[in-house]
């Protein structure tokens, strides 16, 4: 009576592990779908963070595209930096700082330095150089998608009084070349040479009872 009563309680318990065995199998079919997505996303995630293997660079998604974008713009600022230069300087991205590092060649030695060894004047064309190489990507980001901003006004502020005045004069090419393409440039410098290569100015005389502004054309 006892073997049978266990015989039983048995083939119940067995009836019920082979209707469980069931369910798990459906349940683990339904959701496999899940599990194939979840592990696609999980890798894209640790991709994009920086954390996968795959990531050579263990570079985040966010830094990966500034990255990326820094190099459009050190290629367009090459453009204006060579002219002003005198073709002498040359910028070229790093491995640093996740590939935001930026370092100056010199072609006339051959050498890279970092550009916190450039001279006044020198770091002054170098970073006119960036702000019109970030212009020019903007504008052409503009022209492709129709729905970016079109840098038509730049203003320069001080750094003239560092240059000479062979790096002066292509510097201001630079900018007149700009101008001639339909941009608004405006030059903030107390430089006395500067009245002469300006055409229109704004004259700005302080005194003790507050600044004055004066238009000023070429013909005085």
């Amino acid at each position: 009576a006892a073997a049978r009563t266990r015989a039983e309680v048995t083939a119940a318990r067995a009836e019920r592990v082979g209707a469980l065995a069931d369910e798990l199998r459906a349940a683990l079919e339904a959701w496999e779908p899940v599990r194939a997505a979840h592990e696609v996303a999980e890798r894209v995630a640790t991709l994009a963070s920086g954390r996968s293997g795959d990531n050579r660079l263990r570079l985040a998604l966010p830094a990966y595209v500034v990255a990326w974008r820094l190099g459009q713009v050190v290629a367009a600022a090459n453009d204006r930096l060579g002219r002003m230069s005198g073709h002498r300087y040359a910028l070229e991205q790093s491995d640093a700082r996740g590939g935001l590092g930026v370092v100056v060649r010199d072609d006339w030695s051959g050498e890279r330095r970092d550009p916190a060894t450039l001279s006044g004047g020198e770091t002054f064309v170098v970073s006119l150089a960036l702000a019109l190489g970030l212009a020019d990507v903007v504008t052409q980001e503009s022209a492709s998608d129709g729905e970016g901003s079109d840098l038509e006004t730049l203003f320069v502020d001080e750094g003239f009084g560092s240059l000479d005045p062979d790096t002066l004069d292509d510097v201001m090419d630079t900018l007149d070349e700009l101008r001639e393409g339909g941009r608004v440039v405006g030059v903030v410098s107390h430089v006395g040479e500067l009245r002469t290569r300006i055409t229109t100015q704004l004259r700005v005389t302080p005194a003790r009872s507050g600044s004055t502004v004066r238009l000023v054309h070429a013909d005085g």
